[in-house]
């Protein structure tokens, strides 16, 4: 399973790297890489558990990283973001408006609540940094949510690893439920996402059809 094998890559970056690798994992796990952080994270806690790591480091290692993993995703979807979704997104049925309303969406407090809540949702926050650099969302909201956020959810991981050291297979066991259940929401949430787009796009196919046919006539 995904899981295994990226646990246990993490456990030997983590034995390897140290302070150092927990923060270079959850910088990838903040951007689009496969890098779960209940993958990370309770292992980080078994290193405080046995002595060899010092709790608030740990936490401030892997809150760095997911700011800086964070920060690279938002300064992707500010620098190139808009001109990939000109260039390619009417094959994503995206367009202009849609990135007028990303744009309104970041500029408000929803979106600031967006970003915070997004760092508890599995494969969301792999993402939602990128929308939110499409849409300039301002940095300091942006950070302050990401870092509130991201901090809460890591130290929860971390002292769950920490009281369950001991009953770890049986973590291991239901996490690969978990794994199902979170790709039945994200195929859920892109149906989602896509069916009004298609519908619009087919609305304006039979627009441009029928005004093609009245000019012919």
């Amino acid at each position: 399973m995904i899981t295994e094998f990226i646990s246990e890559l993490a456990v030997n970056v983590l034995d390897r790297a140290g302070y150092a690798g927990a923060c270079g994992l959850m910088a990838l796990e903040s951007m689009i890489a496969p890098v779960p952080s209940e993958a990370v994270m309770p292992f980080v806690g078994f290193q405080v558990a046995d002595g060899k790591w010092n709790l608030w480091l740990a936490i401030l290692a892997t809150s760095a990283g997911s700011i800086l993993g964070s920060l690279m995703s938002y300064w992707m979807g500010c620098y190139g973001g808009k001109l990939l979704v000109l260039k390619i997104g009417r094959y994503l049925l995206l367009n202009q408006r849609d990135l007028a309303m990303t744009e309104r969406f970041f500029h408000q407090r929803k979106g600031t609540v967006a970003i915070f809540i997004g760092r508890f949702v599995p494969v969301i926050r792999h993402f939602i940094s990128i929308p939110a650099g499409v849409g300039r969302m301002p940095l300091l909201p942006f950070l302050t949510a990401t870092f509130v956020g991201a901090t809460s959810w890591n130290t929860f991981l971390l002292v769950c690893g920490m009281k369950r050291r001991e009953h770890w297979p049986i973590v291991q066991k239901y996490s690969h439920q978990v794994e199902l259940i979170v790709v039945v929401v994200a195929v859920i949430t892109i149906a989602w996402f896509l069916r009004p787009r298609i519908g619009r796009a087919k609305r304006d196919r039979t627009q441009h059809a029928v005004g093609g046919t009245a000019k012919a006539q």
